[in-house]
């Protein structure tokens, strides 16, 4: 029998990897790192519980792809976070994978290079060294989590997490979510509906059993008592725009519906912006100003921003890359982000210390 005609057919190569151990050993986990990680994540569950008035703002690169400007950002980004921490929990966007529609460059992860190379090796250790040094700046990261192997090598580091429009309904980052030590975002379908979202809500929620690995790197079942935290993000869909008042009040009913709290973040890029970056704070001022009037149900915003605006198609030469501008999606740049967060802060600072918990809200789902 020739196993060649039925066993890897379209398969080239297959790359042993380090174990998660050989990596955390190559980039260990610091004390700072870990007390940044740890207070964070308790920030955001606070948050989430209502125990904490703040409005949490995951902003950053739409993706990282220049360590050296990714830490740049992350200095300034720090100084504008203590300033505005009164109001604001400001969670750095550290984004290292891209899903694809079809091609493209898919995060530092997977081609550090930028070449198509796939030095898988590389990107991982990287991405973990980037992710350490920001915390060690003080300044917590979120990231979507996107590979359901990655968790593995970086999860220590991360604050919080996304599961994007198109893996929102992936049962795999279900079950992968259901373990993750952050709270979990699941945005709306890319069409915009809810119900993806909210079945994804339900899902998390409780245990799950899968195929992963371990620290040592072998394949295991994945055992999890669920995540208790995960929350819904709206970023809009096909039809336009979902983070209108009336649109809020619908998302309010369903998850009161699903006997889930009213705990909604709002992506203020992709559709709610109609795909342009100059829009972001525009949305986010509508978001600040429902809240001034009596919205308890958001809860936290993302911005997709950069030292320097717009963004970039990646040349052949690397030399031409312009610094601190996106390679992927558009983002607004440092001196609006820093404007934008000092006004939403002057805007909420005295009225989110007086916004009065839902009690009817469950905190855990029955059954």
């Amino acid at each position: 029998m020739d196993e060649k005609l039925v066993y890897n057919v379209n398969v080239t190569a297959q790359d042993v990897l380090p174990t998660p151990e050989e990596i955390k050993r190559r980039v260990p986990l610091t004390d700072q790192a870990e007390t940044t990680v740890l207070e964070g994540r308790h920030a955001l569950e606070r948050i989430l519980d209502r125990k904490d008035h703040r409005v949490m703002v995951v902003v950053g690169p739409c993706s990282i792809h220049d360590p050296v400007a990714a830490m740049d950002y992350a200095r300034r980004l720090k100084g504008i976070a203590d300033e505005v921490g009164d109001t604001l929990f400001i969670v750095m966007r550290v984004y290292f994978e891209k899903p694809r529609t079809t091609t493209g460059w898919k995060g530092l992860i997977n081609d550090p290079r930028m070449n198509d190379s796939f030095h898988i090796e590389e990107g991982l250790q990287l991405a973990r060294k980037v992710l350490r040094d920001i915390n060690e700046l003080g300044l917590p990261a979120g990231t979507e989590a996107l590979d359901p192997i990655s968790p593995q090598y970086l999860g220590d580091l991360v604050t919080w997490s996304a599961i994007g429009a198109r893996t929102a309904e992936s049962q795999t980052h279900r079950e992968m979510a259901s373990g993750l030590s952050t709270p979990v975002g699941f945005k709306n379908a890319t069409d915009g509906g809810l119900q993806v979202a909210i079945n994804a809500l339900l899902s998390v929620s409780r245990p799950h059993s899968f195929l992963g690995i371990n620290q040592s790197g072998q394949v295991s079942v994945i055992r999890t008592k669920g995540n208790g935290y995960g929350h819904i993000v709206l970023r809009g869909g096909a039809k336009g725009p979902n983070y209108d008042s009336a649109t809020i009040a619908v998302v309010e009913k369903e998850l009161a519906k699903n006997r889930l709290p009213a705990n909604i973040v709002v992506d203020c890029s992709h559709a709610n912006s109609n795909k342009d970056h100059n829009l972001q704070p525009l949305v986010a001022s509508d978001c600040a100003h429902q809240i001034m009037e009596g919205s308890r149900s958001i809860v936290g915003l993302m911005l997709e921003s950069n030292i320097n605006a717009g963004n970039q198609s990646i040349p052949a030469d690397l030399k031409q890359l312009k610094y601190g501008v996106s390679v992927t999606d558009a983002c607004i740049d440092w001196p609006t982000t820093e404007k934008l967060l000092r006004e939403i802060r002057q805007k909420l600072k005295d009225v989110l210390p007086n916004r009065v918990p839902r009690t009817a809200e469950i905190r855990k789902i029955s059954g």
